[in-house]
C-alpha cells in the first residue's frame, strides 16, 4: 500500500513507498531531574510525540539553539554577505494582450537561468493570500496536543501529517522548523481530514492556484517547441501537496537553518511567503552581476506568489530548464510562516527527456525512470543540495 507522509520544507514531501522508509520516533528528553537547558542540549526533545515541535522549544524560553539544529559552518547562511534578487514580479495578466510574448519569453529565461521568479496578477485573490497566512498561524498557535492528533501514525489520514525537520533520523543536524502537510486526493477527502483551523482557505489556494501552474508549464513545455495534450499534463501536476511551514525566531539564527539547500523534486512549486523573508536560491550561472555559486535572497513582496522549477521539470527539459538549489534562513525577530504547493507527477508517471529535444540536442542527459522510483531516492537521503538529480543522470 502506498502511503504519503510530508515533511515540511518544500520545501517537500516525504513519499515512503516501504513502510520501513518511515523514521522512528525522535528520541523522548533524557530525564525528568534534568533542566530544561540540559534536556535540550543533550536530547532531542519530544517535538512529534508531544506536539510541541520547534516551537515548543521556543516557548519553553531557550536562549540559545540546541546542540542538535547547530548546522556545520558550510551550511549556515550568511545573510549579510548575500545580495537579494531584484528582478520584479512578472505579471501574468498581461498574458491575455498585446504583451503576451514578452511575458512567456520572461518566464522562459527566468527558468532557464535561476529557475525561480515571482508572479502577480495570478488569479488568487489577495484577501485569500491574507487568510492563508492568518490560518497557518492560527493553527501552530494551538496547544500542543491539537496539532499532536496530526503526527505521523496517529493522524486520521495518511494524507496530514504534522512534523519537523526533513529526514530527522538521518540528519546531522536539525531543521528549524515545524510543518503540516496536506496531500490533495479529493475535496471530500480534504474537508473532512485536514486541519479544521486551515482546511477552506488552504483547499481553495490549491484551487485557484493549480490553475496557474498549469498555464505556466504549457508555457514552458511550448517554449521548448514541443505540445503535450492535456491527459499528460495532468499526469505530471496529477499529486497536489499544500504545506504551511512555521519558522519560529530563533535565538541565533546564524548558527541553523530553517530548511537546508535543496532542490524539489516535481514539475513546479508555488509559494507564498509572508514579509519576513527568508528564501535563499543558488546562482547556477553568472547573471546581473552576480556570480555562479552566490546565494541570493529572494525578497518578500505583497500579494506576489514565487515560482520554482522542480527537477522533473528540468529533466523533462533535458537540462534547458534549471531546479533552482534553494534553502530557508530563520530570524531572531519574528516567527515566520510560508505555504508552498508542490505540483509532482503522478508515481506512475514515466519521466525522462522529451523525445523531440533529445533528437534536437543529440545528447540524452538523463534516463528515464517510473516516477515513483525518483521519490523513493528523494526521500532515502538528507537534504544535499541537487544530489538528487545524480538519480536521474544518463550514466
Amino acid at each position: 500500500m502506498i502511503m504519503t507522509a510530508v515533511d515540511g520544507n518544500m520545501n517537500a514531501f516525504l513519499y515512503f513507498i516501504q513502510p520501513n522508509h518511515c523514521p522512528p520516533c525522535l528520541l523522548h528528553a533524557i530525564s525528568k531531574q534534568m533542566s530544561v537547558k540540559q534536556t535540550v542540549l543533550l536530547a532531542v526533545p519530544k517535538p512529534l510525540g508531544d506536539g510541541n515541535g520547534v516551537k515548543g522549544l521556543v516557548d519553553s524560553g531557550l536562549s540559545e539553539v540546541p546542540e542538535q539544529y547547530v548546522q556545520p559552518p558550510e551550511e549556515r547562511i550568511d545573510k549579510l554577505n548575500a545580495s537579494t534578487h531584484d528582478n520584479p514580479p512578472i505579471d501574468l495578466s498581461k498574458l491575455d494582450g498585446p504583451q503576451h510574448d514578452q511575458i512567456v519569453e520572461e518566464i522562459a529565461r527566468a527558468a532557464e537561468t535561476l529557475g525561480f521568479f515571482q508572479v502577480m496578477n495570478h488569479g488568487v485573490p489577495l484577501e485569500l493570500l491574507e487568510s492563508l497566512k492568518d490560518a497557518a498561524n492560527n493553527f501552530f498557535g494551538q496547544p500542543p496536543e491539537k496539532k499532536a492528533v496530526y503526527r505521523k501514525g496517529v493522524s486520521p489520514s495518511p494524507s496530514v501529517k504534522y512534523g519537523t525537520s526533513f529526514v530527522p533520523d538521518k540528519e546531522k543536524a536539525l531543521e528549524w522548523k515545524d510543518y503540516i502537510s496536506m496531500t490533495y486526493t479529493t475535496d471530500a477527502e480534504a474537508l473532512e481530514y485536514w486541519p479544521q483551523e486551515c482546511k477552506d482557505v488552504a483547499l481553495e489556494y490549491l484551487r485557484r492556484s493549480i490553475k496557474m501552474v498549469k498555464k505556466v508549464v504549457e508555457i514552458l513545455i511550448g517554449k521548448l517547441g514541443v505540445t503535450l495534450d492535456d491527459s499528460r499534463i495532468d499526469g505530471l501536476i496529477g499529486l497536489k501537496l499544500v504545506n504551511m511551514n512555521f519558522y519560529p525566531a530563533c535565538p541565533n539564527p546564524e548558527l541553523t537553518v530553517g530548511v537546508g539547500r535543496h532542490s524539489d523534486m516535481g514539475m513546479l512549486t508555488v509559494l507564498l511567503q509572508d514579509d519576513i523573508g527568508g528564501l535563499y536560491v543558488k546562482m547556477e550561472e553568472e547573471m546581473d552581476g552576480k556570480r555562479q555559486g552566490d546565494w541570493v535572497e529572494i525578497p518578500a513582496v505583497p500579494g506576489a506568489l514565487v515560482i520554482n522549477v522542480g527537477d522533473t521539470l528540468q529533466i523533462l527539459s533535458n537540462g534547458r530548464y534549471k531546479s533552482a538549489e534553494h534553502r530557508v534562513r530563520t530570524t531572531s525577530t519574528k516567527s515566520r510562516v510560508s505555504i508552498p504547493i508542490f505540483a509532482i507527477p503522478k508515481p506512475t508517471e514515466r519521466i525522462g527527456p522529451l523525445p523531440q529535444l533529445v533528437e534536437r540536442d543529440g545528447v540524452t542527459r538523463y534516463r528515464e525512470f517510473i516516477f515513483e522510483e525518483y521519490m523513493n531516492n528523494f526521500f532515502s537521503n538528507v537534504h544535499d543540495g541537487k544530489k538528487s538529480l545524480d538519480f536521474a543522470n544518463n550514466i
